[in-house]
């Protein structure tokens, strides 16, 4: 008798998945799933050139910098540097910059490589390397 009523049941069960996979998607809309997702948005690496400064309480911003150019994460190497644009009119926010010691690169003219994040009213970069290329910021453009 027992396995006669377990047998039911399963039964059951398997009788109602169809049911309720039917309910989960509207009607006209089961297997669109895929189409209807939106794709997620690349995120570049980039390498900016800028003047750093400390910005608000504990944040970090590069000023007069460079228009971002695609790169690698890692730190630029000699020649990446050399061909790097050092200062621009553009001006980003920097985070995740707690193991950069930044206080000791504060109002040098920098590189710094990272994640793009286009933002409003700024765009900011997830540090990934910062370079000093001057003790001083550079000239404005």
């Amino acid at each position: 008798m027992k396995s006669t009523a377990w047998g039911a049941v399963v039964a059951g069960m398997i009788g109602v998945a169809p049911a309720l996979a039917a309910v989960a998607e509207p009607a006209g809309m089961q297997g669109t799933k895929a189409s209807a997702t939106k794709p997620a948005e690349t995120v570049e690496t980039v390498a900016v050139g800028g003047c750093l400064k400390e910005g608000r309480i504990e944040t970090w911003d590069l000023l007069d910098a460079s228009e971002p150019v695609a790169s690698s994460a890692n730190a630029p190497s000699p020649k990446e540097l050399a061909d790097l644009p050092k200062s621009g009119t553009s001006k980003f926010e920097l985070m995740g910059v707690a193991i950069f010691n930044l206080p000791s690169h504060r109002n040098h003219a920098v590189v710094v490589k990272g994640l793009l994040i286009k933002a409003s009213p700024v765009n900011r970069i997830n540090v990934t390397s910062v370079t000093t290329i001057s003790d001083t910021c550079l000239p404005k453009p």
